[in-house]
């Protein structure tokens, strides 16, 4: 598990102090997926990179997997269980080929060129992109390029994986297999992943939805609880998801049962039918 307890830090330029992130606690389990959201500036990158352990706390500490990231001799197993894909992908390749950039992190782990070869070809698997291991990334579309980021993260076999905006850049179908490849990771690896965005609509795939503002977690809730307070969202500039719109229309003509959440179109439709 990893568990904030009254996390506070600040950055500091030119000797003033700036509050980025205070008096913040926040957990999330392996298998569990939780989607944070929040107005740029509003500390989410920041809590990223403290449960990385890139970042230091200055006040509370950050626990991952009983490991404390404050420990000097404990942070870097903390930085091997915990997988960071940034939301630009051009800028996380380091070598000419896909192969390689994916066997960067395990390489580095001093690992037997057997293992390392293993766990490449079964990360590109987990992301579809077997296919591609001799491309050169700048060949690839931008969301095979995310998907390829993520595989070089997968071939770390972290416990937990954020994702800080990795889907911001991509259009609805690179940003759905992205997704769809979240959604099998946390089934059948049971992966806790903490996914950063400003789009409600990948919330519809959380057991909870947390919500930043002004350097604290403001809101924290199970998604269906949220999607049920619609004015909740609204009063921290959100507007509802157009399928959870049409689901709340549905239920006001009673053509939809209250207790529904659909996090598909199709769903609405068995319902429906």
């Amino acid at each position: 598990m990893i568990r904030l307890d009254q996390v506070s830090f600040s950055y500091t330029d030119e000797q003033v102090s700036r509050p980025a992130v205070q008096d913040l606690s926040f957990t999330l389990e392996a298998g569990q997926m939780v989607v944070l959201l929040g107005p740029n500036g509003s500390g989410k990158s920041t809590l990223a990179w403290l449960i990385k352990g890139r970042l230091l706390p200055g006040k509370g500490k950050v626990i991952v997997d009983g490991l404390n990231t404050l420990d000097k001799n404990q942070r870097r197993q903390v930085q091997n269980l915990v997988g960071l894909v940034g939301p630009v992908p051009d800028h996380q390749f380091i070598s000419n080929l896909v192969a390689d950039d994916v066997a960067f992190g395990p390489q580095n782990l001093g690992l037997e060129r057997a293992e390392i070869n293993r766990r490449v070809d079964a990360a590109l698997k987990m992301v579809s992109m077997e296919d591609y291991a001799q491309y050169p990334p700048y060949l690839l579309s931008g969301g095979q390029k995310q998907r390829v980021c993520l595989a070089g993260v997968l071939a770390m076999q972290p416990r937990y994986l954020i994702l800080d905006e990795a889907t911001s850049m991509l259009d609805p179908a690179g940003r759905q297999q992205v997704l769809e490849i979240l959604a099998k990771l946390r089934q059948e690896r049971k992966i806790g992943i903490l996914l950063i965005t400003q789009n409600l609509e990948e919330a519809l795939l959380a057991d909870r939805v947390a919500i930043m503002h002004q350097g604290r977690i403001a809101i924290d809730l199970p998604f269906r609880e949220l999607a049920a307070s619609p004015d909740l969202l609204k009063e921290y500039g959100m507007e509802e998801p157009p399928l959870l719109h049409m689901a709340s229309l549905l239920k006001k003509h009673g053509l939809l049962p209250n207790h529904c959440f659909p996090d598909s179109l199709d769903q609405v439709v068995k319902a429906l039918c």
